[in-house]
């Protein structure tokens, strides 16, 4: 009888964790939490599909449901996670049991069971980022002019995609700090994409949220202090 794949290994009991090449670290490595909080942001854009299912929105090419053009941005978040798990920035992530892919459920979700030891590296490329700025310049040209800051809020899909956008740029900060070898140095290739990715996907979740918003008509606007309604 074919046993079941456990979802725990022990192996993080130390608070220690494995990157994709196997290199072991602290649970509380920069890189750690960097490619943590990248799936963060694809937990809370889970939810937002749940309140943009039916919604269309414009894409330089026409247009799409609300919900596809979040699942894409999630399997790039899944494409970002795994070019951050891996220590050096270019090997491709191991997929067994001695260096999964997941890492204690910081990291995006462990394969093995049958899958082949490796795998072909994933990385984020300069494709997704140019996409990403072409469907800001969609959305922008149809939204109206800024008046001031927007709060997070309006309708609930807003509301999640300002989450999701503040939870980037905290992602942002920390790939930031990232390089291969915990000097000062530049980053790796690897690392300055996922950087510019996740700078551009903040500026999508904004746009993004206010056009949902009815097309920013239901925008919450930061008041200054005199212009604020008395208590």
């Amino acid at each position: 009888m074919e046993q079941p794949t456990r979802i725990y290994t022990r192996s993080g009991d130390s608070g220690k964790t494995s990157l994709g090449d196997g290199t072991q670290v602290p649970k509380y490595a920069i890189r750690v939490s960097a490619y943590g909080t990248v799936d963060e942001i694809n937990a809370i854009l889970g939810i937002a599909r749940l309140h943009v299912a039916g919604e269309v929105i414009p894409t330089a090419s026409g247009e799409e449901p609300a919900e596809a053009a979040l699942e894409r941005i999630q399997n790039d978040l899944f494409d970002l996670g795994t070019d951050l798990a891996r220590a050096d920035g270019d090997a491709p992530a191991r997929v067994d049991g001695d260096a999964p892919a997941r890492v204690d459920g910081d990291a995006p979700a462990r394969v093995d069971g049958d899958a082949p030891a490796r795998v072909e590296a994933v990385h984020i490329t300069q494709a997704q980022v140019t996409r990403l700025e072409s469907e800001i310049d969609t959305l922008s040209a149809l939204l109206p002019p800024l008046a001031n800051f927007v709060l997070p809020g309006g309708r609930p899909a807003a509301a999640h995609l300002h989450h999701a956008r503040t939870v980037a740029r905290r992602a942002e900060r920390l790939i930031a700090e990232l390089n291969p070898d915990g000097s000062d140095q530049a980053t790796s290739e690897a690392d300055t994409l996922g950087l510019r990715y996740v700078n551009r996907l903040s500026d999508y979740l904004l746009v993004l949220a206010r056009f949902v918003n009815d097309r920013g008509v239901a925008d919450v606007l930061w008041l200054r202090p005199g212009a604020r309604p008395r208590a």
